[in-house]
């Protein structure tokens, strides 16, 4: 099996193909992926669960939150899903904008 991120229509999937036939054509080259922003040291990381388009982000880097507040809806398969607060903190960043794509494993925000 091999995974690829493809977009269609301006949304990413991470599909797995499996390689029926001996022949195999060549790989292309690999273009090198953008460099992930770095959280801050200590910070508590907010991942995307899926690849998905940011709706909305409901915080703002310095915003006190608290344990299950809700801080960003994407979508993904069509349908909205909200990320909330492991644990209370304080945003120390916030790594995406509304209206971009993000892969499954993408720094959304960190906590503090």
């Amino acid at each position: 099996m091999k995974k690829f991120h493809i977009t269609v229509n301006g949304t990413a999937y991470e599909v797995d193909v499996e390689e029926i036939g001996a022949a195999a054509a060549p790989a292309p080259a690999a273009t090198p992926a953008a460099a992930p922003v770095a959280a801050p040291a200590g910070a508590t990381t907010i991942t995307c669960p899926m690849p998905g388009t940011i709706i909305d982000i409901k915080v703002n880097a310095g915003d006190a939150v608290a344990e299950g507040q809700l801080l960003v809806v994407f979508e993904a398969m069509k349908m909205e899903n909200e990320i909330v607060a492991p644990c209370a903190g304080t945003v120390a960043a916030v790594h995406v904008n509304k209206g971009d794509s993000v892969d499954t494993g993408a720094v959304l925000l960190s906590l503090n």
